[in-house]
């Protein structure tokens, strides 16, 4: 019994120390070392606090998402003027109508306006709804496109 217990005292002291010890990337490189050159940190005291944490920012939105590589389903590509803005937006519309679980994504990518639907981690789950896309006849090009997707954490 007494062993057990210097055995679990010793463990906890090592585990302590370890602890105690730990330092982040912003800690070792402030320390001056002889022979060594000397860095200097200017940042913001928020950005220390984000080194090393596991911490996913939220959107403007409230909402939490990560951003990774994945396809999404590209429904209309114009041209810079105001009627394909306007046509890309009437496009968003009529998807998110028939299709209200898909997020829907209008932007202005230079020099033409698009409109994308999804958020697909394979080409396979992209392939399946671009094929109910087509399926409906109301939009002309519809094809799938390697994008940054946003995964909901919630």
């Amino acid at each position: 019994m007494k062993r057990l217990l210097i055995l679990l005292s010793a463990c906890f002291l090592c585990v302590h120390f370890a602890a105690a010890q730990r330092s982040d990337i912003l800690t070792s490189l402030r320390k001056n070392v002889p022979g060594q050159g000397k860095v200097t940190i200017h940042q913001d005291a928020r950005i220390a606090a984000l080194v090393g944490s596991d911490a996913v920012p939220a959107a403007a939105d409230g909402s939490r998402v990560i951003k990774k590589a994945g396809y999404r389903i590209q429904v209309y590509a114009g041209n810079n003027t105001r009627a394909a803005k306007n046509e890309a937006h009437a496009v968003g519309v009529r998807v998110k109508e028939l299709f209200p679980e898909l997020p829907v994504y209008t932007s202005f990518n230079p020099p033409r306006w698009l409109c994308r639907a999804g958020d697909f981690s394979t080409i396979e789950e992209a392939d399946a709804v671009m094929r109910r896309l087509r399926a409906v006849g109301d939009f002309k090009a519809v094809s799938i496109v390697r994008e940054q997707i946003n995964i909901p954490l919630e």
